[in-house]
Parts: structure tokens; C-alpha cells; sequence
């Protein structure tokens, strides 16, 4: 990392300065849901062996497994991925 949180010589604010980033960006620690994570993995395992499938398709499969969610959850985790579907 660019910022030396334990160093005693430059202060955390001197190096944000420097580097053109606020403050506020040194500190920030982003929250992740634990349960958005369990969805991209099975998002992974169905993208996994069917390719093809799109985002209703993906919905009804984590529904048929028992993952109550919707259809913009879905787009929008896959589109956190990076997943794109395979047409023909």
C-alpha cells in the first residue's frame, strides 16, 4: 500500500495530501455482505455449468436450491463478476 499507516516520520494526513487522496479514503474499509458472497459463489458453480444461462435463468436455478432473490440482485452480482453470457 502507498500510505505507511505506522509511520512516525510523514502523518497519514501529510501522505493523502501528497498523493492527491482524502483522508477519509485511507481509512475506509468496505462492507462486504457475507451473504452476497454465498450467492457469487453459487453464481460462479451454475455460471460454471451452464454458461448460456442468464440472469432469470440463474434466479430460478439458486430458487430451486433454496435462495429466495431476485432478478437486479442477480444482474448486479454478475455484473460484479464480470460474468457475461455465451450466446449463439
Amino acid at each position: 500500500m502507498l500510505i505507511e499507516h505506522k509511520s512516525k516520520v510523514i502523518p497519514i494526513a501529510r501522505q493523502a495530501d501528497l498523493l492527491g487522496i482524502g483522508r477519509c479514503t485511507v481509512y475506509y474499509k468496505p462492507v462486504v455482505d457475507p451473504y452476497d458472497l454465498e450467492l457469487m459463489g453459487l453464481i460462479d458453480e451454475e455460471y460454471t455449468k451452464t454458461p448460456f444461462y442468464g440472469s432469470r435463468r440463474i434466479r430460478e436455478a439458486l430458487k430451486r436450491k433454496g435462495h429466495k432473490v431476485n432478478r437486479k440482485r442477480i444482474q448486479r452480482l454478475v455484473r460484479l463478476m464480470g460474468i457475461e453470457t455465451i450466446y449463439q
